[in-house]
């Protein structure tokens, strides 16, 4: 499994959401198969995003798009954001009978 681990700052989160939400599409066809949004509690103007790929060269395909720089700009990045591309190789789930 590929991960690949995005946090940058924004100017308005809904806005941001809004562009984010309308670009399901365009993450699918990239290779997304999930994603977890958090931010900051501190400042809910950054936000740091986990993805699962489909595979690294996607990944990085998807990543490297300058339509994924067009959206981001669109939705009021602020900035370069820091991509950490990850390469899962070990995984422990919990349960209630732990």
């Amino acid at each position: 499994m590929v991960n690949v681990l995005v946090h940058h700052k924004i100017s308005d989160y809904q806005l941001w959401r809004n562009t984010f939400d309308a670009s399901i599409d365009f993450r699918l066809k990239g290779g997304e198969r999930s994603c977890r949004i958090f931010r900051n509690p501190d400042d809910a103007e950054e936000l740091t995003l986990l993805f699962e790929w489909e595979n690294m060269q996607k990944a990085h395909q998807f990543m490297d798009s300058p339509d994924l720089e067009k959206r981001m700009q669109q939705a009021g990045v602020i900035g370069k954001p820091d991509v950490k591309f990850l390469q899962e190789t070990y995984n422990v789930h919990r349960s209630a009978a732990d």
